[in-house]
């Protein structure tokens, strides 16, 4: 898979890194030891964060911060890993949705990043582009219908767009049948080594719980 990082996204984010990691998987329904670790890290942070202080996480401020950059209201669109986390702080339980989405979901929350897992096999093409969102751009998040992704940061293949911080698109989205697995790790702070740190935490849930092989990371731009 090969990732461009366009001129206006380095426009706004000059010290942008992501990730790409890349594996064939064997999803399934649901995975207690996975859910297990959830538990765990759920734990934790309810005993070191709140609401307003997770807002000060180094790889979460950066995030917003490109949201302002790019026009976007980040507290009426907040990224995805901020939404989860805030969910845990405030006593709700985390949605079960199948292995592959509940260990990115870990991942994310982990790390703080906001991060893209999507069906490569649904892919139009082998490119994909990271730009900004434009106004009356087609896009339907997964589970929200259709979503106003102008000024937002926005992977695109060669159809439209797959995957942004908020939501990624129900196009190219995870199933129980998914076998071949990209995620994107999205490091606004540009923190390379913490995104490889996530990278490489990733691939080991892959590993574990959703029986992982040909397991890649790349680093991008």
């Amino acid at each position: 898979m090969n990732i461009i990082v366009s001129n206006e996204i380095k426009s706004v984010c000059p010290e942008f890194v992501g990730a790409a990691v890349e594996a064939r998987v064997r999803n399934s329904q649901f995975c207690q030891e996975l859910w297990n670790e959830i538990h765990i890290l759920e734990d934790r942070f309810r005993q070191t964060l709140t609401t307003e202080s997770l807002k000060d996480m180094p790889s979460i401020a950066a995030t917003r911060r490109v949201y302002k950059a790019c026009g976007k209201d980040p507290s009426r669109y907040r990224p995805a890993s901020e939404q989860l986390i805030r969910r845990m702080l405030q006593g709700k339980e985390l949605y079960q949705i199948d292995t592959l989405v509940d260990l990115v979901n870990l991942a994310s929350i982990a790390f703080g990043y906001s991060i893209g897992g999507f069906d490569a096999d649904k892919f139009v093409g082998n490119t994909l582009t990271l730009g900004i969102g434009r106004e009356g751009e087609p896009y339907e998040g997964i589970g929200r219908g259709p979503l106003n992704i102008a000024g937002l940061p926005v992977y695109r293949d060669a159809q439209g767009g797959v995957g942004t911080p908020t939501s990624d698109n129900e196009r190219t989205k995870m199933t129980l049948e998914t076998t071949h697995l990209v995620v994107l790790i999205n490091g606004y702070d540009g923190n390379r080594e913490r995104v490889m740190e996530n990278a490489q935490y990733l691939k080991q849930l892959i590993e574990r719980f959703a029986s992982g092989s040909d397991c890649s990371i790349t680093l991008y731009p």
